[in-house]
């Protein structure tokens, strides 16, 4: 665990510590005030960091590796979920999951992107990235819902589409794109979340929907700061400044209107009770799916079209 602490996180850790160690000591000792103290001293330190996160701090914690993942909050949120499998043309992607499930009595298809938490998991779910036969799983998934008037919920969290020569030659623009199309015209609800890193057209390709929201410490954007550093300064060491410049945070973009909510996580991150980050989730998108059910299809197609339409466009 000491390999997954973040920078700005030490401070908090080191008093975590010092508190342990006090524990621990003779029974005989009054130390009850000062372990007290210690921790109240801790809860308002916390409360400082977290509260004041800048932009690329928020990027660590999205990436952070104990984060829940789309699996994680399927398992926690949902009964009687039922993974389905393959693109009916090439294969089976294992970077994208889904499946029906019921989220509070509520019929619904969750997809997602899935990482793996170890060298071995990761290989297997690709580090994330879904190949072209990944979007056209999602895109089956979300057609059967369709067919049977089931309400869509996508979650996003991916450092993109997988770039290899292969993805190219089996059509990734053009799944992606496809995805795009069809997505705006389903005639169900369709509700995104952004549940850690939303990067270009590897999140965006599952990401059009009648609400998009997004978690407190993720992010959102056409590139990463890594990669818009090295294209802009020749190097990765401006990432920094280009999270800044970028303003990728659920802060920023919903200020600019491209996504319609900020779900709250619990102290310290998503990672810290992913219990309590599911039950959170849970409680937000029962109470989204009621008010998007209320909705006619036609409308919601509407909707969802004018919502995207206006991206980007600006009246002086």
């Amino acid at each position: 665990m000491i390999n997954n602490i973040l920078d700005f996180e030490k401070p908090i850790v080191e008093l975590e510590r010092k508190i342990e160690e006090m524990k621990k000591l003779d029974e005989n000792l009054d130390i009850k005030d000062e372990i007290k103290n210690l921790e109240e001293k801790i809860d308002h330190l916390k409360k400082s960091v977290y509260q004041n996160l800048t932009r690329w701090q928020r990027v660590q914690l999205a990436r952070h590796p104990q984060r829940p993942y789309t699996l994680d909050y399927i398992y926690n949120m949902t009964e009687d979920f039922v993974e389905l499998h393959g693109d009916r043309l090439f294969r089976d992607d294992k970077a994208i999951v889904g499946g029906l499930a019921k989220l509070g009595g509520e019929k619904v298809m969750i997809i997602g992107h899935q990482k793996g938490r170890d060298t071995k998991s990761n290989l297997y779910r690709n580090f994330g990235m879904p190949n072209p036969e990944g979007y056209r799983k999602a895109l089956r998934l979300m057609k059967l819902a369709e067919k049977f008037n089931i309400p869509v919920i996508t979650m996003l969290d991916t450092p993109g589409a997988y770039p290899g020569l292969e993805a190219e030659e089996r059509g990734q623009a053009e799944a992606i794109a496809r995805n795009l199309f069809e997505m705006s015209k389903l005639r169900v609800p369709v509700i995104v979340v952004i549940i850690g890193e939303g990067a270009s057209g590897g999140a965006l390709g599952i990401g059009v929907g009648n609400r998009v929201l997004m978690l407190e410490n993720t992010w959102y954007s056409v590139i990463s700061p890594e990669s818009c550093s090295s294209i802009l300064w020749r190097s990765w060491e401006y990432k920094e400044q280009a999270a800044e410049a970028l303003k990728l945070t659920a802060k920023d973009l919903l200020e600019l209107k491209i996504i319609d909510r900020i779900i709250p996580e619990p102290l310290g991150g998503a990672h810290k009770n992913q219990e309590e980050m599911a039950k959170i989730l849970k409680e937000v998108l029962l109470e989204e799916l009621a008010a998007l059910k209320k909705i006619k299809p036609d409308k919601l197609v509407q909707e969802r079209i004018e919502k995207f339409g206006a991206m980007g466009v600006y009246i002086e």
